[in-house]
């Protein structure tokens, strides 16, 4: 039994520019939440569509995509400081553009659509390079305790959020949402600031398409990092109904603003009672076991949360979701952090954050077209009972996932590249 319960704060406690990244995107996550309840209850409002809101967050998939792709390129071969004050300056200019929009007398839904694909494609940017240099700035001991916190952050964004978000969409109007979270990158950027430098990763391949395949490349033959983004695609994809609470806080719990950003923090609210007590996770072996069973409990709550007609209800099965969903995203990232050679992680976390926000867009527009087919509740239920059927599908196909230990890791970092012909050089060929 692992004698401790709650998540370790040695992170925080021995780590300064952990501190430094830790404050700083929280105040920057809880205002970028913010947008993410405004966006499709902007949507929503204007055109009374699920599905607008569905095909507003499919257009931010391809840019996220690319996004990723070229940050983790430029994150293993440049200061990733540098990267992230660049891309902050940037998304604080994006969320200005919208709160603009909305103060118009006829916001513009394209304008929507376009600015929050750019934003979209920024965030994917900046991510790699925030992700993956937590094992730098704390050390492998610490590396769950710090992937642990780093989940407190952002849930504490997604429960306090939303709920401000709800607030003030129905007292003072969406052009404040945007507004203040255009406000709160300035904490990223001074934080980041205050940060030592990072310097490029020694071996790193040179930016560009080359860079990219190869990390593509890197995980064949890779089970374990293979089944971490397709589970985690399967619960995003059909298990997550957010598109939906809009309309469910509207229509079927006949609620108001305040409704829709309950419903938006409450999977926040679990994932961070989840978060804080992460400190028995660390004693996982069976990793891989692990993640499926979350995934799983993930799917069921969704389930029953599609039943459920009762706000209050409602909330808790979200929660229930969330906690399980925090569970299975400590696993995956302590799978991929501790399997991938320095040389490689950011790319690896491109395609990992890639996955993790992608899969989400896609899962608007499965559920948004869903219950414009066949309602709202057919969408959730449906959704989450595919979910279940999809883990288990994955466990029986994926034996090396679901029989990945965390005593296996030095023989997984240990053994050869199966596409590598040479050893590292500036053309970011890796050694066999």
């Amino acid at each position: 039994m692992p004698r401790r319960i709650l998540v370790d704060p040695a992170p925080l406690r021995e780590s300064h520019d952990f501190r430094l990244l830790f404050f700083g995107q929280l105040v920057s996550t809880i205002g970028s939440q913010l947008t993410v309840v405004a966006i499709p209850f902007q949507v929503y409002a204007q055109t009374h569509s699920s599905f607008q809101v569905g095909a507003i967050s499919l257009a931010q998939l391809i840019p996220l995509v690319v996004g990723s792709l070229i940050g983790g390129s430029m994150g293993d071969a440049m200061d990733r400081r540098t990267l992230l004050v660049i891309s902050s300056v940037a998304l604080m200019f994006s969320s200005g553009v919208l709160a603009l929009n909305a103060v118009a007398a006829h916001p513009a839904l394209w304008a929507l659509y376009v600015i929050s694909a750019v934003a979209a494609g920024l965030t994917g940017f900046s991510n790699p390079a925030r992700n993956s240099i937590v094992p730098f700035l704390v050390g492998k001991a610490n590396l769950v305790a710090a992937l642990s916190f780093l989940q407190v952050l952002f849930q504490v964004g997604a429960i306090v959020g939303p709920a401000v978000a709800g607030l003030l969409i129905g007292r003072t109007g969406l052009a404040w949402v945007y507004g203040i979270d255009a406000l709160t990158f300035l904490s990223v950027i001074v934080a980041t600031r205050m940060m030592k430098p990072i310097p490029p990763v020694e071996g790193a391949a040179r930016p560009g398409l080359k860079s990219i395949v190869d990390g593509i490349r890197y995980l064949r033959g890779r089970p374990a990092m293979q089944g971490a983004y397709l589970i985690d695609i399967n619960a995003m994809v059909f298990g997550m109904p957010r598109a939906l609470f809009p309309a469910i806080g509207l229509t079927v719990l006949h609620g108001g603003p305040t409704t829709v950003g309950y419903l938006f923090a409450a999977p926040g609210a679990g994932a961070l009672i989840g978060a804080l007590t992460t400190g028995w996770v660390d004693g996982i072996d069976r990793r891989g076991h692990a993640v499926i069973v979350a995934v799983i409990i993930w799917g069921l709550a969704i389930t029953a949360f599609g039943f459920s007609h009762i706000l209050g209800v409602s909330m808790v099965l979200l929660a229930v979701a969330g906690w399980a969903d925090v569970i299975s995203a400590v696993l995956r990232n302590t799978i991929l952090q501790t399997v991938v050679p320095e040389h490689f992680r950011s790319r690896i976390v491109s395609i990992q954050l890639a996955v993790v926000q992608g899969g989400p867009r896609l899962g608007d527009l499965e559920s948004g077209g869903v219950a414009t087919l066949a309602g709202t509740q057919f969408s959730v239920v449906s959704g989450g009972v595919l979910c279940v059927v999809g883990a288990v599908a994955l466990a029986l196909a994926m034996p090396g996932f679901r029989h990945h230990r965390a005593s296996d890791i030095p023989e997984e970092r240990e053994e050869p590249d199966p596409f590598s012909i040479g050893p590292i050089t500036e053309d970011g060929l890796a050694e066999p």
